[in-house]
């Protein structure tokens, strides 16, 4: 009789592996906790004590292989989560998720889905401080690593991240872009791009796809344009570090990340998992605007990333009719702001119909005008960040400890 593949039949595989002092079970120690089940998939945490981590991880695989054990089960993903007793010192909690590669993975008490160790005991996260880092390694390949955020969304990030790209390609550089944006990809759409990435099975890994010579890996070659991602916290950062480390990116001297708006899994999952060479904040020229890329910009110093400079989009806009110049959303505040902050001003990128139909048509206008006013704004901002990355001297910082208070 074919078994059912369901969350009972999940913790019934898992009864058959002891816990970490071999005495009992993982289920029936109230170890296991957020089995997921999408599509053949198999998702599961499992609590350990923090300062045992790395001694059980023979544990987490053994977790593995009963539940690929199961029929229907194509391939399964374990995290050990560990939380450290309110008031005890401080030790690293970190959670191995099967990528491929044994990359830690960390979860933040209060991600989305994450409950970092009580969650496994049915109990809200307890107080106290988690230490959430560990030391992250680079891909191979990759001399250097940079994020592109906002605080918000709406500012024209996925285009300035796409062009910026290529302005780095324009000045002489290797250049891939990740789409880190789980739930709303823009790749495929900005660079024109449909199929799917080509599997090597001899490496179990996919090959980047190739967009005006960028290398290019995306959510949105996986799944349908119009097909919600409906993901928790444990599933996305899984998703991400597989897209980061499971693809052949080739030989690059930078690999630009297109986060997602905000100051959540994503920009914790990168900061975390790689040595970033630093991170650039994209923001339109009004308070409003400027107040969430503050919040950007703290989250980033708060996990030791460098912080490259503030690029204003949407700065101005020429009335292609008249030659008059409108500042719709106001001017040189981004300027302004980074000056008060004290960190580098990029530089900024007019609101012109060019930018948003090449955008929409999948041919950015740094590929499609590479001689245009437009391509040479953003080719200056690509070299200003490439400066800044030098003058960091970041290539090869190791990732930092991340605190969650």
């Amino acid at each position: 009789m074919t078994q059912i593949l369901d969350k009972s039949a999940i913790l019934d595989a898992l009864r058959r592996v002891k816990g970490p002092d071999l005495e009992g079970n993982i289920v029936d120690l109230n170890l296991v906790s957020e089995v997921v089940i999408a599509n053949g998939k198999v998702y599961f945490s499992i609590t350990v004590p923090p300062e045992r981590a790395e001694e059980l991880e023979p544990l987490r695989a053994a977790a593995e292989q009963v539940v690929k054990e199961l029929d229907g089960v194509e391939s399964v993903n374990a995290v050990l989560t560990a939380e450290r007793p309110s008031g005890a010192a401080a030790a690293p909690q970190t959670a191995r998720a099967a990528n491929g590669s044994g990359t830690p993975q960390a979860r933040p008490s209060g991600a989305p889905g994450g409950q970092a160790g009580s969650a496994g005991r049915g109990g809200a996260a307890r107080p106290g401080q988690h230490d959430l880092g560990h030391k992250g390694v680079g891909v191979p390949g990759i001399k250097h690593i940079i994020a592109v955020a906002s605080g918000k969304g709406g500012v024209g990030k996925s285009t300035t991240a796409v062009n910026l790209a290529l302005g780095l390609q324009a000045n002489g550089l290797k250049v891939g872009i990740l789409d880190a944006d789980i739930y709303g990809p823009s790749m495929p759409r900005l660079l024109g791009l449909t199929g799917h990435p080509e599997a090597d099975e001899e490496t179990n890994t996919l090959i980047a796809m190739d967009g005006f010579g960028l290398k290019v890996m995306s959510m949105g070659f996986l799944v349908g344009e119009d097909t919600p991602v409906v993901w928790r916290g444990p599933m996305v950062m899984s998703a991400l570090t597989q897209m980061l480390r499971e693809v052949q990116w080739g030989e690059l001297d930078v690999l630009v990340i297109d986060m997602p708006p905000g100051t959540g899994d994503a920009q914790i999952t990168m900061a975390q998992q790689v040595p970033l060479a630093g991170a650039v904040i994209i923001s339109t020229p009004q308070d409003l605007a400027l107040i969430d890329a503050r919040k950007g910009l703290n989250m980033f110093r708060q996990v030791k990333v460098p912080v490259l400079g503030l690029i204003e989009n949407m700065s101005y806009f020429i009335c292609p009719s008249c030659g008059e110049r409108s500042d719709i959303f106001g001017h040189g505040g981004a300027e302004r702001e980074a000056e008060k902050l004290g960190i580098p001003f990029l530089g900024a990128v007019p609101l012109h119909m060019a930018i948003r139909e090449t955008s929409d048509a999948g041919r950015p206008v740094v590929a499609s005008d590479p001689e245009g006013p437009h391509a040479k704004a953003y080719r200056e901002i690509a070299a200003a960040t490439w400066a800044q990355i030098e003058a960091q001297g970041t290539g090869t910082r190791q990732a930092p400890k991340i605190v969650v208070e």
